[in-house]
């Protein structure tokens, strides 16, 4: 793992070179805000944690998470690249894992940007900071683990606009997951509702969202990005086998 701080500066290099980087953290900042302030009077009426804003993250990644999932293998769609990148002492797990981390640290760079709203809260005096660190923890896990599966698409296919469009289909159907559970409640049997509840990344996020900070919860996810890395890994080593 000796170059994998290099392939790390150098993704985060990309992104930072990237206007669309820029652009999408800055659509994701203002719907957060303006939609959580929308819908409640915060933090008149619940100034204590921010899951006012926290609750539209899972839609709200859709215009971060794809974009950002897109330029990770931008690079090495170019055959050239390719094959100069297998003259180098450099494992695949590294190329995964460094471009994974780079992409997640910017999705917290983006949820660090909203600080300000914990300032706020804490000047008013009625900020339970246990619960809203809980909440940026889970929505952190939640990019976490969209964008380590939006990593392993872009192992599949080459064409980004296809990356794009996948990833994005791939998220709104976990993200809309828990409603079309809930609509098909009485036509299904619980046990499968039950199941299925259980693997939906949403219900998992609003039940940290919460301010339930549990393990069970927390590993989900962490699996949810090992499993894809890992399988990113695998598909990489038979592809340039």
């Amino acid at each position: 793992m000796k170059l994998l701080p290099i392939i790390l500066k150098r993704q985060l290099a990309s992104y930072a070179h990237a206007p669309g980087t820029y652009l999408s953290i800055a659509l994701f900042l203002i719907l957060s805000v303006t939609l959580g302030l929308y819908i409640s009077q915060w933090p008149i009426e619940n100034g204590g944690d921010l899951q006012v804003f926290f609750q539209f993250h899972p839609w709200l990644y859709l215009l971060l998470i794809p974009d950002l999932a897109t330029r990770l293998w931008s690079d090495e769609a170019n055959a050239g690249f390719l094959d100069l990148m297998k003259t180098m002492p450099v494992t695949t797990s590294e190329w995964v894992i460094g471009k994974f981390l780079a992409a997640w640290l910017v999705a917290g760079m983006a949820l660090i940007l909203m600080l300000p709203l914990v300032m706020i809260a804490n000047y008013l005096g009625s900020a339970d900071n246990s619960v809203i660190a809980s909440q940026f923890v889970a929505s952190w896990l939640l990019a976490g683990s969209y964008l380590s599966a939006g990593c392993f698409i872009g192992t599949l296919v080459c064409q980004r606009t296809v990356v794009f469009v996948m990833t994005l289909g791939l998220l709104l159907t976990a993200s809309g997951l828990a409603y079309l559970l809930d609509a098909l409640e009485h036509q299904v049997p619980i046990g499968l509702i039950d199941s299925l509840t259980t693997l939906s990344p949403t219900v998992r996020f609003n039940s940290i969202d919460d301010g339930k900070l549990t393990l069970r919860d927390t590993l989900y996810f962490i699996s949810m990005i090992f499993g894809f890395l890992a399988a990113t890994t695998v598909t990489l080593n038979y592809k340039h086998s």
